[in-house]
């Protein structure tokens, strides 16, 4: 190892409306020394996703992100250096390892680390085998309980986890209408993830749309954005139909909360159920998510799109590229490839 220094992004302070990339602060400090039962990481790819905006600014279903700390994101790396029975110099490991280039970690708490499965890639660890693909697959089986013959409804179809819940719905025989921002995502949902139509929100009437697309309604809504989309789906919904929230990304940059859903009261009127969930409460299920995510990508059923960006300098611009739409598909960054061989 020739690096002297470990490049940091800190959390200099909290979000106030959209990220303007001044809530973090370039830091550069000595490489960490392993201590007894600790690893040296070298961090290799990180993940970008909507849920680190909310660790910025307060604590949800895991503490905010203490200002002067490492900005959290999960992260594969490869070991260095091991003072740790379970770890050899050549691993590749995937943790929450924040945005830098070295991290040394006994892999508890935060940082608790695996081993990436022999063959699996460091991008494919971090989207489809990571938090991804099994909060799609959770999401559309046990939350939304999809059932063949269905008419599905994605908002946010074209990102990393709404394109794979899409495809999971088609998979078990439900008709899958995805809406996305612009006219090259939409062409994806219906060319290549085979969804049966897409709506763009950016140039559509969501509400026109749906009535044309649903005329027979909607059993289940597999919700990454809120707002008006959600308002739209409520107003449309079955007897008995599933609301599954996943994200709501359109408030998440306001600085007040945003207005209930006004068809919300559709839910009496159709029986309807509307449920929250954290991929991380089915933890001890993922296995069973990967085996059948890697089951369906085999045999070509279940594509992946990723958005891949280079270099951790420019890690607070990609972290923005998903509030803005600019990302297609999974956001990831390259920071390096594996120094071992």
């Amino acid at each position: 190892m020739t690096e002297s220094k470990n490049r940091q992004w800190l959390l200099n302070s909290r979000p106030d409306g959209g990220l303007t990339g001044n809530e973090f602060r370039w830091h550069e400090a000595p490489v960490p020394q392993p201590a007894d039962g600790q690893v040296l990481i070298r961090n290799l790819w990180l993940s970008f996703d909507p849920t680190q905006r909310g660790w910025m600014a307060r604590d949800t279903y895991l503490p905010m992100v203490p200002l002067g700390d490492v900005m959290r994101a999960a992260a594969v790396g490869q070991v260095l250096e091991s003072r740790h029975p379970g770890f050899a110099p050549g691993d590749l490991v995937q943790g929450a390892f924040g945005w830098q280039d070295y991290i040394a970690t006994d892999g508890q708490g935060f940082t608790a680390m695996r081993k990436l499965p022999p063959g699996v890639p460091p991008n494919l660890a971090l989207s489809l085998f990571g938090i991804t693909g099994p909060t799609a697959y959770f999401g559309i089986i046990d939350i939304g309980q999809v059932k063949a013959g269905e008419t599905v409804v994605v908002s946010g179809a074209a990102g990393s986890t709404g394109s794979v819940a899409g495809q999971i719905a088609r998979i078990h025989g439900c008709r899958v209408i995805g809406t996305a921002g612009g006219a090259a995502k939409c062409d994806w949902l219906v060319k290549e993830a085979g969804f049966d139509a897409a709506i763009d929100y950016k140039s559509e009437d969501v509400g026109v749309r749906l009535s044309a697309l649903c005329p027979n309604g909607i059993d289940v809504f597999f919700d990454n954005v809120g707002g008006t989309v959600l308002n739209e789906v409520l107003a449309r919904i079955n007897r008995k139909a599933r609301i599954v929230l996943c994200g709501g990304i359109a408030g998440y940059n306001d600085t007040a909360p945003p207005p209930g859903p006004s068809n919300y009261l559709n839910l009496i009127v159709q029986r309807g159920r509307m449920e929250g969930f954290i991929v991380l409460d089915f933890a001890p299920r993922f296995p069973e998510a990967i085996a059948a995510l890697g089951r369906w990508r085999q045999e070509g059923r279940l594509v992946q799109k990723e958005d891949v960006a280079i270099g951790l300098e420019n890690a607070p611009r990609t972290l923005m590229r998903l509030f803005t739409g600019e990302n297609f598909g999974k956001q990831l960054l390259r920071i390096a490839d594996p120094p071992l061989a």
